[in-house]
């Protein structure tokens, strides 16, 4: 499968929506509409510390996987930490290299900014994204806790 990496655009919004609903339903995570709004308004929002790229199928011109990132500072650094927040891809797009394509599309773009930290956050059953993970970044060992 041939596909590129792009940042999103504005026209994007229906692909954008659905790989987005695809994510929310793997989690088990409803989220409600204003939600989404302020989340897309601010993914296209240049002054937002937040990037999303998508990848696009060569072929049909859909989209088929997207991440999301937050650019932040932190305590234990003097540059800044790029968390790697979402990240989904289609089932066409899978098994192709379009999660270790976006990953490393991010890994890029934290580069040029001169990020120190690229992390993110999978649930322990996520096998399948842990075995890709696994290959692209290194397990810390953390435990991330809640309120």
């Amino acid at each position: 499968m041939a596909f590129t990496i792009r940042e999103l655009l504005k026209e994007d919004r229906p692909g954008w929506e659905n790989l987005w609903g695809g994510y929310l339903d793997f989690y088990g995570a409803p989220m409600e509409a204003v939600v989404i709004e302020v989340t897309w308004s601010r993914l296209l929002d240049p002054a937002e510390p937040m990037m999303a790229l998508v990848a696009v199928d060569s072929g049909t011109h859909e989209l088929i996987g997207l991440v999301h990132c937050v650019f932040h500072r932190g305590t234990w650094s003097i540059g800044e930490f790029c968390y790697l927040e979402d990240l989904f891809v289609a089932a066409s797009g899978r098994n192709q290299g379009v999660g270790r394509a976006l990953i490393e599309s991010v890994y890029a773009r934290a580069d040029a900014r001169k990020c120190e930290r690229v992390y993110w956050l999978t649930h322990e059953s996520n096998e399948t994204a842990r075995a890709l993970y696994d290959k692209v970044a290194r397990h810390t060992g953390f435990i991330q806790y809640r309120r």
